[in-house]
């Protein structure tokens, strides 16, 4: 079984710049505290970290 991250969007897209609310689009989020289960993948790890301030990972399984 592949490790996936549960990914919780804790900031609101309004007033962010383009790039940040695409990133947010990218992990499946789109309204404020909802929760994704996603890859553990270099490629999802690097899209959380470049919005810090709009997600947190909630749990890590695997």
């Amino acid at each position: 079984m592949a490790k996936t991250i549960v990914v919780k969007q804790i900031g609101s897209p309004i007033r962010r710049p383009k790039v940040q609310r695409e990133t947010l689009k990218g992990l499946g989020l789109n309204k404020m505290h909802r929760t994704r289960e996603l890859e553990d993948t270099p490629a999802v790890r690097g899209m959380v970290e470049s919005i810090p301030h709009l997600v947190e990972i909630v749990e890590e399984r695997g």
